[in-house]
């Protein structure tokens, strides 16, 4: 899994989607978390919630997830919805990069969050491909060196001889 390399004009849009979402879903929160569980953005109220557990933890669903997928012959689950008494959680896969996630309650409806989720998950895969696009033309034109390229067999010698 290669690592996201975000610029501030994606992370602006990444941001203004989410805020859209969260707004005509209703949701109580809505945020996006790459695969390795680290939160990148987040819309809603966040104040009594552990961001960076849920993103974990919500992470390593989408990893068991994508095991039992496994082990029934599928390719994977893409979305994932949890219904508890007060709290809903719907989790869906980003073009198999990052993962989206709204938290919603009786004031809104499953059919809606998905309307809204599916309408943003476009959107959001166009950014995810952009910074695709533009983390390896960045990588083009930067030339791979090493740090260490420069450091003879004798400077080792002599810095530890």
């Amino acid at each position: 899994m290669s690592e996201i390399i975000m610029y501030e004009e994606e992370f602006r849009r990444i941001d203004d989607e989410l805020k859209k979402l969260y707004q005509l879903s209703n949701a109580k929160l809505v945020f996006l978390v790459d695969k390795n569980g680290q939160l990148i953005a987040s819309a809603g109220d966040t104040h009594n919630i552990d961001t960076t557990a849920l993103a974990s933890l919500t992470a390593g669903n989408i990893a068991a997830t994508g095991g039992i997928a496994k082990l029934l012959g599928q390719k994977e689950f893409s979305i994932l919805f949890h219904e508890g008494e007060k709290d809903n959680i719907h989790i869906s896969l980003i073009a198999n990069r990052v993962i989206l996630v709204v938290v919603f309650d009786q004031r809104t409806s499953l059919g809606l969050v998905r309307l809204r989720v599916k309408k943003s998950s476009q959107e959001l895969e166009k950014i995810f491909i952009e910074l695709d696009r533009k983390a390896q033309a960045e990588k083009k034109n930067r030339p791979e060196t090493s740090p260490f390229a420069e450091i003879t067999d004798e400077d080792i010698d002599r810095l530890f001889g």
